[in-house]
């Protein structure tokens, strides 16, 4: 059973009308007679005073105090319904109940800025979604007219490639373009991962061993330069789940990216270690690093600041962490290196759990 509900306008008189009254009884008692009429008349005189008093407390107390509450209630309600354009009246007092007003006006004004920004990042990711869906249809289409010739095309270089002489001059130009055909080849590949991706197969597995795969490969294509690749996996780390093919492709990617922005000696340093309920992967370089103009871009496709870079690969590496439900960060600074750091969680959420059972 609920508590009695007892409007205000009772609980402000009860105080003042228990005063009153007590105040009264003590005068009649210490010097009333009621057998005294005249006594008995400034009793009730008494008596119809303090029931004036208490009325016109409670008009005072309705003008300034109920009719802004009511008005206050009208405008939550319509708060509630979506309407953010109700404002209350009251907001002009200059008193604690004005504050009151401004408070409620200047927190409705806030949530409808709120609303119209949200409106139109929904509306800027919609375009944006869209026109990314066109542009991937539009890239599987051509990505595959270009790899039927481009097939052609190298199968005749080997063939004139055979027919050459060994000392023919021409064997460095066939060369050539064979790697051309691979670099070509390598790109539309990219291109056809981020235009069709494929959901991640989840599993639960070491993800220190997924990592040292993808530090093992990158230490033989930088056999060649004067670069070190320091490992260091966490050891107490529990299984995460997550795509170890993908998530090795998105480490290699940070690391052929991490040689390339070393000139001369250098050192990658990768490393795993638990992060909260997530499992953080850290590859940072002694390189070049990126000027804070290229930072906001560098996950954009197609943007690059390599001569020879497709611009896939960090958006194709971001695309992948996020399916993962993770985040990747970099922090980096001109003449001294990058950090990229990747984010996985240790299990999935358990909405999306559900779903796949």
């Amino acid at each position: 059973m609920g508590a009695v509900r007892i409007h205000w306008q009772i609980k402000a008189v009860l105080p003042i009308a228990f005063v009153l009254l007590n105040g009264l009884l003590l005068f009649m008692l210490a010097t009333v007679s009621w057998r005294d009429p005249e006594r008995h008349m400034v009793l009730l005189v008494a008596g119809g005073g303090a029931v004036a008093i208490c009325a016109a407390l409670l008009v005072v107390l309705a003008f300034l105090i109920q009719r802004p509450m009511v008005e206050l209630q009208e405008k939550i309600a319509r708060v509630g319904e979506g309407d953010l354009n109700a404002s209350v009246r009251f907001a002009r007092r200059n008193d604690e109940i004005g504050d009151l007003g401004r408070n409620f006006n200047r927190m409705v004004a806030q949530l409808r800025e709120s609303r119209e920004e949200i409106q139109r990042l929904h509306r800027t990711q919609m375009s944006r979604a869209e026109h990314l869906a066109t542009l991937g249809e539009l890239a599987t289409g051509l990505a595959h007219e270009i790899r039927n010739p481009l097939a052609g095309i190298a199968g005749v270089i080997e063939i004139i490639g055979r027919d050459l002489p060994a000392t023919s001059p021409a064997r460095a130009v066939v060369k050539e373009v064979r790697h051309e055909i691979a670099q070509i080849n390598h790109i539309l590949t990219d291109l056809l991962q981020t235009a069709r991706p494929h959901p991640p197969e989840i599993r639960r597995s070491n993800l220190n061993t997924t990592v040292e795969h993808a530090v093992m490969l990158a230490r033989q294509q930088a056999l060649s330069k004067p670069i070190q690749i320091e490992f260091r996996k966490a050891e107490a780390l529990p299984e995460v789940e997550h795509d170890s093919g993908q998530v090795h492709q998105v480490l290699l990617n940070l690391l052929l990216n991490s040689i390339q922005a070393i000139e001369g000696p250098g050192k990658i340093t990768v490393e795993v270690e638990p992060h909260g309920e997530s499992a953080a992967i850290i590859v940072s370089d002694t390189g070049r690093g990126i000027p804070p103009e290229h930072l906001p871009n560098i996950f954009r496709p197609f943007y690059t600041t390599k001569g020879n870079g497709t611009g896939l690969g960090l958006s194709l590496a971001r695309r992948i962490v996020e399916e993962h439900h993770g985040r990747i960060e970099v922090t980096s600074v001109v003449g001294k290196g990058s950090k990229f750091v990747v984010l996985l969680p240790m299990q999935r959420p358990a909405a999306e759990m559900a779903a796949v059972s």
